[in-house]
């Protein structure tokens, strides 16, 4: 692949030469430097790149006590979210006892 040196926009092979579709530069070609460019075929893929989730590990919590009956949890795991329509975001809690999810109010 040539970028233009006037423009920077990719240039294509016209017989002898490389021509910029967008101003009209046109260069020599040069059969040594096109060998070394990276064709399609010669490219490996190694896949998609790994992403790491943030929430996996997920170690902080917040001194917030669980409003489950049945529960005497007083830490929690908490999350922004936005709210429906987009006005502002609420916070959402979950209990590391028993998993019991609300909102803060």
């Amino acid at each position: 692949m040539q970028f233009c040196d006037g423009c920077g926009s990719m240039m294509h092979t016209e017989g002898d030469a490389w021509v910029c579709r967008s101003c009209e530069n046109e260069e020599p070609r040069d059969s040594q430097a096109e060998a070394s460019m990276a064709t399609r075929e010669g490219q490996r893929d190694d896949g998609a790149p790994a992403v790491a989730d943030a929430t996996g590990d997920a170690a902080e919590t917040t001194r917030e006590p669980c409003p489950a009956d049945d529960c005497d949890g007083d830490r929690a795991t908490s999350e922004m979210m936005p709210k429906p329509g987009g006005s502002y975001e609420v916070r959402l809690f979950t209990c590391v006892e028993c998993g019991h999810k609300w909102r803060d109010s």
